[in-house]
């Protein structure tokens, strides 16, 4: 991870609307579809501040990460079991050790999510899941995507298909962020009309502004735990052996 974005994140994980709704949308998942006490590894730690969250609701936490950078922040945190490692390699937790794996906008940085998927798997125990999100639609692609290091955005049938792959099974899927989706799609095509460096920053927003966001996120949070939302800028699934 970018050093310069790693600072970003942690300078607004606790009161940015975006990082607010989905660190309350996985924790929903996490608490309905895999309740505490169990073990969750987080595979990409980023800023440390979900794994922070998830400890504080009852999980046992460790976390991976390619970034000695975000390794170091997380210790620093009092995360003291979060280890550098490269994801696409065999995770060292004993197999079938964990119940939960963590994979919050991580594959769509990896050249082999299928390897990741994998390695995910074998840590889990028998009734163990992943519960993953990515950024959705393929044509959305942009500048903004290759500035973040990102290889791919995904469909809902190219991530079945890579958790197939892996073995795994979808047993929960949505599309969430909805609200956003329309002025994503205005940027990015601005952006593609007018290439440009982009630098990965989130757009600041006005506090009433960022409240109305985190309202809106709220109301979507309770809809997707009825109905899947069939359109929106992310994905989110829970993915079971």
């Amino acid at each position: 991870m970018d050093p310069s974005h790693l600072d970003e994140l942690i300078e607004l994980e606790a009161t940015y609307w975006w990082h607010v709704a989905k660190r309350d949308l996985v924790t929903n998942v996490l608490l309905s579809q895999f309740p505490p006490p169990a073990r969750l590894v987080e595979g990409g730690v980023g800023s440390a501040r979900n794994l922070l969250e998830f400890r504080r609701r009852g999980y046992e936490v460790s976390g991976l990460d390619n970034s000695p950078t975000a390794v170091a922040n997380a210790r620093r945190r009092g995360l003291t079991d979060v280890a550098e490692h490269d994801l696409g390699m065999p995770w060292p937790s004993r197999p079938g050790s964990i119940h939960i794996a963590v994979l919050l906008d991580v594959l769509e940085h990896t050249a082999d999510p299928v390897a990741v998927l994998r390695h995910a798997a074998n840590a889990l125990a028998p009734d163990g899941g992943i519960v993953l999100t990515v950024p959705a639609y393929g044509w959305l692609y942009s500048p903004w995507d290759r500035s973040l290091g990102h290889f791919c955005r995904y469909t809902a049938r190219r991530l079945r298909q890579q958790a197939e792959a892996a073995s795994l099974r979808v047993s929960w899927l949505t599309h969430w962020n909805a609200f956003s989706l329309p002025p994503a799609i205005v940027v990015r095509c601005y952006q593609r009309l007018f290439p440009r460096a982009v630098r990965p920053v989130f757009p600041r927003v006005a506090p009433a502004v960022n409240r109305w966001l985190l309202v809106l996120a709220a109301l979507e949070r309770w809809y997707v735990r009825r109905f899947p939302l069939p359109f929106g800028l992310s994905l989110v699934a829970v993915l079971r052996k």
